[in-house]
């Protein structure tokens, strides 16, 4: 099921659109009419969340191509030319 419910709805009803999310059914939040929110049961949450964070890896591997850069190349671009060596400045 796939409810529609205003705020004030949504408000009024907010423990049993929280009972139904948990039994697997989502609910749209709609002001004036519009969809602005979405109650979905948390399983469906992160697994949007795992496609987002697996799409944005595939980006970055293509993006970088087979560019690589080593810890140490790294280490020094984050903490300067030291390489993070933990040196002690006054």
């Amino acid at each position: 099921m796939n409810d529609a419910v205003s705020v004030p709805e949504a408000r009024a009803q907010l423990a049993t659109l929280i009972n139904r999310a948990e039994a697997g059914d989502a609910s749209v939040i709609t002001r004036n009419g519009v969809p602005v929110a979405a109650l979905v049961p948390i399983h469906a949450y992160e697994a949007l969340e795992d496609a987002a964070d697996a799409l944005l890896a595939r980006e970055a591997v293509v993006h970088l191509g087979d560019e690589t850069v080593s810890m140490g190349e790294l280490l020094a671009d984050l903490f300067g030319e030291e390489g993070g060596k933990g040196t002690a400045t006054a």
